[in-house]
């Protein structure tokens, strides 16, 4: 297996805008198209093989026949044949519901499904676009529970204003949404096991509000107001920096102006690159695969080196 790039599944969404297109150069025709699923394993929405011999096989059927190949002896032994994280690029027109994920318990007693811990990079945003991530206090159960009646969460919320290169970590339980303007690229927890708690009184399409998951929540909720969240990362060029070590996933920040090798004997895992700017070709010793801005790709677990070709090139680099 070389280097394997996949079809996006492109998601519109109430909130979502034409960045995808006009930014990250995706195909679409939609003007409200939010989310590009890069990598997916989840059940209904699994990715297929675009590039070489391998192109329209499914990431399930690969995990199926090559696991340990694949995914990495370590990741098998601890996910099953579950892709375990899922890739996506985020556009934001407007501010996406407040909400949280649940932890691995509840979501395992409640839906079957693991928890949600993510993190975001990002990649674009318009000025004074900010992002909900906490509240601005501790706040009680109770209080939070009376501002919902009264329609006073926001002013409990946390906002941060950001810029591009801006990297937050998302734990399971914290309140947070993505704000209007912004562009990202988010790593995450196999799971659509998602928590609206407010969704600013919008109307879909047909004028129905969004179910909100208020009673769920309750329980689910962090309370505390923990300044936990921003990713201080170094940005050193041609050498690896990293920006999230957790037990769901490892990112790490790699800016190159320069051809780059790596020896991988001593990783039991897959690589996945998600290019946040500029152009590479990517090999192992089975083949090469194009990225540019906007693109992922996935790097099985055998593979003994990567070899790195780019004059220019800002990368994500995702392993478990």
């Amino acid at each position: 297996m070389y280097p394997l790039k996949f079809k996006p599944i492109l998601k519109e969404r109430l909130w979502g805008g034409k960045k995808l297109k006009t930014v990250l150069g995706k195909s679409i025709e939609s003007d409200i198209t939010g989310e590009s699923w890069e990598i997916s394993g989840v059940e209904g929405d699994i990715s297929v093989v675009a590039n070489g011999d391998l192109a329209g096989t499914s990431l399930k059927q690969l995990i199926d026949e090559h696991a340990e190949n694949l995914l990495g002896k370590s990741v098998v032994e601890r996910f099953g044949k579950e892709f375990p994280i899922l890739i996506k690029f985020i556009d934001a027109k407007q501010d996406l519901s407040v909400q949280l994920h649940p932890n691995d318990k509840l979501a395992k007693e409640r839906h079957n499904s693991f928890g949600k811990t993510e993190m975001w990079y990002v990649m674009d945003a318009d000025d004074d676009a900010s992002l909900i991530v906490g509240f601005n206090r501790d706040v009680s159960k109770e209080e939070y529970a009376e501002s919902l009646k009264k329609d006073t969460l926001l002013d409990l919320l946390n906002y941060e204003k950001v810029d591009s290169g801006d990297t937050f970590f998302i734990n399971t339980g914290k309140v947070h949404a993505i704000g209007a303007g912004v562009l990202l690229a988010e790593i995450q927890q196999t799971s659509d096991v998602t928590y609206r708690i407010f969704d600013f009184n919008r109307k879909d399409k047909d004028g129905n509000l969004r179910e909100l998951h208020t009673e769920q929540a309750l329980d689910a909720i962090d309370y505390k107001k923990k300044d936990d969240f921003k990713v201080d990362y170094t940005s050193r060029m041609n050498v690896v920096n990293t920006m999230v070590d957790c037990p769901y996933f490892k990112t790490d920040y790699l800016h190159l102006t320069e051809n780059w090798l790596e020896d991988l004997t001593d990783r039991d895992s897959f690589t996945i690159f998600m290019c946040v700017n500029g152009t590479a070709q990517i090999s192992n010793e089975n083949g090469t695969a194009d990225i540019k801005k906007g693109e992922s790709l996935l790097v099985p677990a055998f593979s003994n080196s990567i070899s790195i070709k780019t004059e220019s090139a800002e990368l994500l680099v995702v392993t478990i």
